[in-house]
């Protein structure tokens, strides 16, 4: 819609985890380094938590892309409490083709195709995005299927994402046999103030258009009211450009950001709270900081 007017090949805050966008804050180059140490020495478990938002899934899609060579990497993003068995998931979700089989008749042909993605060279990645939502038999399952092995190399290794109450129960004594198999471990969190600065000019790069299309006070205000969450950032800009698009305002300035933010927070589903500050009459620049 507004894309033309701003001069943009696309939409620069499209919610979607494109690792063409990724910005390398200092929460998200530290967890991309420790997940580029972690494919390649082909250790076992990975952890990468964060709250809602903070960009989880893009760090790891990213390191995925960049170590992708030689690597057979399956995905499991619809995890849910009424999951059932894993195993069958995991098969297919690193290309497996299988019939109908029993528990025992499906591990050993699991353990068979990872014996044979091994001899081709390739090692098998396993991806679960929200694995918050695992149950404890799951996440045991898991570490059953972790233990496959050649005696000198782990046959398949396992990055968990999800929000910080996987983190909360892997902690618990009942799973203390798989938290000792984590050897990567990192907790992500939002954007400073200059990050969320960076990320904004950033990603109006990548899309085309002039990194100054969102005023400096603007930016502060955003920043202030995301605590540098990605996602709500990029809800607020992506917003303020279809409202600036309609005023037919050049740049997307203060005014904009505040009327976006008032709006979504009337609606009731944007969960920010209802504070003066979102008044730009009431946002000093010199006191966003917070």
């Amino acid at each position: 819609m507004y894309e033309e007017f701003y001069g943009l090949r696309e939409r620069p805050f499209a919610l979607s985890p494109d690792t063409r966008y990724l910005y390398l804050g200092q929460h998200q180059r530290r967890a991309l380094t420790l997940l580029d140490y972690a494919l390649e020495g082909g250790t076992g478990f990975a952890l990468v938590t964060g709250r809602v938002g903070c960009g989880k899934t893009t760090v790891v899609r990213s390191a995925l892309k960049r170590n992708q060579q030689n690597l057979n990497i399956g995905f499991i993003a619809n995890t849910h409490r009424g999951f059932g068995a894993l195993l069958p998931w995991v098969a297919r979700a690193v290309g497996m083709k299988f019939a109908a089989a029993d528990e025992s008749e499906l591990y050993e042909m699991f353990v068979q195709h990872l014996l044979a993605e091994y001899a081709a060279g390739r090692r098998v990645v396993l991806l679960i995005d929200e694995a918050q939502n695992l149950t404890r038999d799951a996440l045991e399952e898991l570490r059953v299927l972790s233990n496959v092995n050649t005696g000198k190399d782990l046959l398949l290794q396992t990055i968990l994402v999800g929000q910080p109450e996987l983190r909360e129960e892997l902690s618990r004594r009942e799973l203390a046999q798989f938290a000792q198999r984590i050897c990567v471990d990192y907790h992500m969190d939002g954007l400073t103030r200059e990050e969320t600065r960076g990320y904004i000019r950033h990603r109006l790069e990548i899309a085309g258009g002039s990194a100054d299309l969102i005023v400096p006070d603007a930016i502060e205000l955003v920043h202030l009211r995301t605590s540098g969450t990605p996602r709500l950032i990029n809800q607020i800009c992506d917003t303020a450009l279809v409202y600036g698009f309609s005023a037919g305002a050049a740049r997307i300035g203060i005014e904009l950001i505040a009327e976006v933010l008032d709006d979504r927070r009337a609606s009731g589903l944007f969960g920010i709270p209802d504070l003066a500050t979102t008044r730009p009459r009431a946002l000093p620049v010199a006191s966003a900081e917070h």
